[in-house]
């Protein structure tokens, strides 16, 4: 073979390869578009779900609705599944610093954590006293968790009743570390992502942000808590 039929052959190999690597990642371009695209309308639908329930129970005893940020304040950064049914949203998760609004789901199931963040099962139930622990993806809905600190409200918007927490720690952990799951006597929200968010794979660690309750605009519900205890949790493993 002569060098110039050398140099040709190796040159329709190399746009070969070229052909084959841009149609992968087309595909996979496709792909995630059309992965936020569902996440997004799912997200919306869920939303305007919860409002039309809120509304429905208020206008039976009178009250009017507490109202979340419209849903164009909504962060929708999420990787859903393509398939799989979501049950309606228990309430709405609203953190002012990071301009984050989002459906809260019983349940952390691929599905459901594509579409919002979940109650993790077997944590306190939303309105009991206890630890309501709700997870999301780092890569989603909780990747804005970097950037919380102590001190920052988070907002937990369920149908006529508002609850406000304070964040009192934030730790990173071991996925064997349960411990910040464990009940407390006081009510408390832990909110749960994987860690490092910028990890290429599956992440290690756990980030962890905990915080109490302090009060409700609900008139008929106990006093505001004024003081509060940060719940005891060991270290990573």
């Amino acid at each position: 073979m002569t060098p110039d039929a050398a140099h040709r052959q190796t040159a329709r190999l190399l746009t070969g390869f070229e052909r084959i690597f841009f149609s992968i990642g087309f595909a996979l371009l496709t792909i995630w578009g059309a992965k936020r695209l569902e996440s997004i309308v799912f997200s919306r639908a869920a939303f305007a779900e919860f409002q039309a329930n809120q509304t429905t129970k208020a206008s039976g005893t009178g009250a009017a609705p507490h109202r979340v940020p419209p849903i164009s304040a909504m962060n929708f950064v999420s990787w859903p599944s393509l398939s799989g049914k979501v049950d309606a949203p228990l309430a709405v998760l609203r953190i002012p610093r990071i301009h984050l609004v989002v459906p809260v789901f019983n349940g952390t199931d691929g599905a459901t954590l594509n579409r919002g963040v979940g109650r993790i099962i077997g944590t306190a139930r939303l309105g009991e006293r206890g630890n309501l622990a709700i997870a999301g993806h780092r890569d989603g809905f909780f990747r804005g968790l970097k950037d919380v600190a102590q001190g920052d409200v988070i907002e937990l918007v369920r149908p006529g009743k508002s609850d406000l927490y304070v964040i009192d720690r934030i730790q990173i952990v071991s996925p064997k570390d349960v411990s910040v799951l464990n009940s407390t006597a006081t009510p408390s929200l832990t909110l749960v992502t994987c860690f490092p968010f910028y990890f290429v794979g599956g992440a290690p660690q756990r980030y962890v942000v905990t915080a109490s309750l302090r009060g409700s605009n609900n008139p008929d519900a106990a006093s505001p808590i004024h003081g509060h205890t940060k719940p005891t949790t060991q270290p990573g493993e």
